[in-house]
């Protein structure tokens, strides 16, 4: 019986934790990995492991660095099953292929680089839309929450509401070999309580191990009435001076939540009723098509408006872009938009063209909603950098910047040692957070609990049940 760490180590993303029990090889995550670095060759290196042996993967949620790498996983062999809740299934179908066609669009264009540059052959997509279509084969069961399911003899695990994005779990794993029997709860990405829409995390059970993400491990967020505020605020202000406001937004969970803020700040008169809100991200469009879908991960108030028949994404001068020719024209408008587009780091996506028209502007303003990995475009702004690179060119940050951090879809620090209280865990492996802030809550988790803290490093491997 034992754990090893395959990514999300000592960094932020390409989560990926295997158990082996009772014969068994279970994988917790197969993420991709992101950030500022060229991570090509990272994500297509070895997994540390051999992607046929895996014989379950269960699947926290939907985001890119906890799902992103499960279609390399069935190109390399994979033939298990891949266990989810019903939301995750929906929302990673979405994620994987829109993945896919990033992978091959980028494996073109480094094919013409290449013809011009070099002799040597051009790298091959880490994945296709084939290998991405695939991995759909291997989605099986689908978790309720807290409804044991039975993996294999000794084996069983349970999800738990994570409250981080649509259909989030925590993962509780009950493991019994040779006279050993070891509860391992895996917190996935914890969210932040009393955001709307989703539910708040659920009190986790009690746990031998934890493996929990550290991503704000080190800090507080703003209150998020206080959050909400600076929004309208920012908002009103550049409309003020004749700009517009773009906010690079992850198109799961903060798109929505950014809908839900702005349609309430028209109703309540705080926002001008004439505002025009552009939603231009295909993927953000999608996955509010599949929120829709999905009310049993509701909380009560956003339960109750769809039960009274009311729509809480929409806004009467709301825009959806799907198409490239409306999102490039959205560009000729000079101000009075909020324009919402991925991707929230700026990594890539439509973002990237609006702030080439509006990142130089002084009446515009850049809205920061959530988490920028170190050395991504947003992280470079965010930091105060005078000048950035991007799209081949060198552009001036003379546009207002605001870092709204109360939006965050991560629980934050006295959150996550509140959820971590609850496990009354003896042994805890951080994971999914920059190595500094790991070290910061380290320190705040042995000042608050008696548990062990261990930050593992990339496949890293340790013996369950010895010493529990």
């Amino acid at each position: 019986m034992r754990i090893s760490f395959h990514g999300a180590n000592k960094d932020v993303t390409g989560s990926c934790h295997l158990i082996q029990c009772a014969g068994k090889k279970i994988l917790i995550d197969c993420g991709m990995f992101q950030g500022g670095r060229d991570l090509s060759e990272e994500n297509a290196e070895d997994f540390g492991f051999v992607a046929s042996e895996i014989d379950y993967v269960l699947l926290t949620h939907a985001h890119l660095d906890h799902c992103g790498r499960l279609p390399l996983l069935v190109k390399r062999g994979f033939r298990g099953e891949i266990i989810s809740t019903s939301a995750t299934k929906d929302l990673a179908r979405l994620v994987l292929l829109d993945s896919a066609h990033l992978q091959e669009s980028e494996a073109k264009f480094q094919a013409k680089k290449f013809a011009r540059h070099s002799d040597a052959p051009p790298p091959d997509a880490l994945y296709t839309l084939y290998d991405a279509t695939r991995c759909f084969d291997y989605f099986g069961r689908e978790a309720k929450y807290e409804h044991n399911i039975h993996i294999a003899n000794g084996i069983s695990a349970t999800f738990y509401e994570a409250g981080h994005i649509l259909g989030s779990a925590c993962i509780f794993l009950d493991l019994k070999e040779e006279g050993k029997h070891v509860r391992v709860l895996f917190s996935g990405d914890l969210g932040s309580d009393g955001r709307k829409i989703l539910r708040d995390p659920a009190v986790p059970p009690k746990a031998d191990i934890v493996v929990m993400e550290t991503t704000y491990g080190d800090r507080l967020h703003r209150s998020l009435d206080d959050s909400v505020a600076e929004l309208y605020q920012a908002i009103n202000n550049t409309f003020a001076h004749g700009g517009n406001v773009i906010i690079p937004t992850f198109a799961l969970e903060r798109a929505q939540e950014i809908l839900w803020y702005l349609r309430e700040g028209v109703e309540r008169g705080i926002l001008s009723a004439s505002m025009h809100v552009f939603l231009d991200s295909p993927m953000a469009i999608s996955a509010t098509q599949i929120f829709r879908q999905h009310p049993e991960c509701y909380d009560e108030e956003s339960a109750a408006l769809f039960k009274q028949g009311k729509d809480p994404f929409h806004l009467s001068n709301l825009h959806i872009t799907r198409d490239l020719a409306d999102s490039m024209a959205i560009n000729r408008i000079n101000g009075g938009a909020v324009i919402m587009a991925g991707s929230g780091m700026c990594t890539g996506g439509r973002v990237r063209h609006h702030l080439k028209h509006h990142l130089w502007r002084k009446n515009a303003s850049v809205v920061f909603v959530g988490f920028a990995a170190y050395g991504t475009l947003a992280r470079k702004i965010i930091d105060g950098a005078r000048s950035v690179y991007f799209l081949g060119e060198d552009f001036s940050v003379n546009a207002n910047i605001y870092t709204i951090n109360g939006f965050s879809a991560h629980a934050d620090r006295d959150e996550l040692l509140a959820w971590h209280k609850q496990t009354h865990a003896k042994k805890t492996f951080l994971v999914h957070g920059e190595e500094d802030v790991m070290h910061i809550f380290a320190k705040n988790l042995n000042a608050a609990s008696k548990t062990e803290v261990i930050i593992p490093s990339k496949s890293q491997a340790f013996e369950l049940g010895n010493d529990i």
